[in-house]
């Protein structure tokens, strides 16, 4: 499966239902506005034309609410604020509130390998059982990251030997 699918699993039902509703409401509106209304510009445009104005227009409106349900969803399984992040997304014009949660989002959490509850990212130990999630400092214990020669928050210079030095 790939990754897009994945992902768009994460969409609720309830955005899904909502974007249909929006999507044929607002096509069955159009359809009608193009064919019975008394426009003359769009009473002279061909057939073809008028299928793309009704179909076409409405899917615009029915990604983005799908957009703003992805949003829902995956700011609610990164631990972040959901409904402040889909409050914005919904109601700051332009899909602006859409494109600042995709550029200020959290990392995914990680799952614990001892008791399995999702640790926010740079998080050294887990809150619930203490075991060691990534690797840390033996000065200040904060997280760091492979590779490093020394830690980024007290200076303190670190083992070579990664793993191991995590169980401190």
């Amino acid at each position: 499966m790939s990754r897009f699918r994945e992902e768009l699993r994460i969409v609720p039902r309830n955005a899904w239902i909502v974007g249909w509703l929006v999507y044929l409401g607002l096509a069955t509106l159009l359809g009608l506005v193009s064919t019975v209304g008394h426009d003359p510009g769009l009473s002279k445009m061909p057939a073809v034309g008028k299928v793309f104005f009704a179909a076409g227009i409405p899917i615009f409106l029915f990604m983005l609410v799908l957009l703003i349900g992805y949003v829902y969803a995956d700011a609610k399984r990164r631990g972040m604020r959901y409904v402040m992040w889909t409050l914005l997304a919904t109601f700051i014009p332009d899909a602006i509130g859409v494109i600042l949660y995709f550029l200020l989002r959290d990392p995914l959490p990680t799952s614990c390998p001892r008791c399995s509850t999702l640790v926010k990212h740079g998080f050294a130990y887990c809150p619930q059982c203490g075991a060691p999630v990534e690797i840390a400092c033996p000065q200040c214990r904060r997280a760091v990251e492979r590779g490093w020669q020394n830690c980024a928050y007290c200076g303190t210079k670190l083992p070579i030997s990664g793993p191991s030095q995590s169980a401190a």
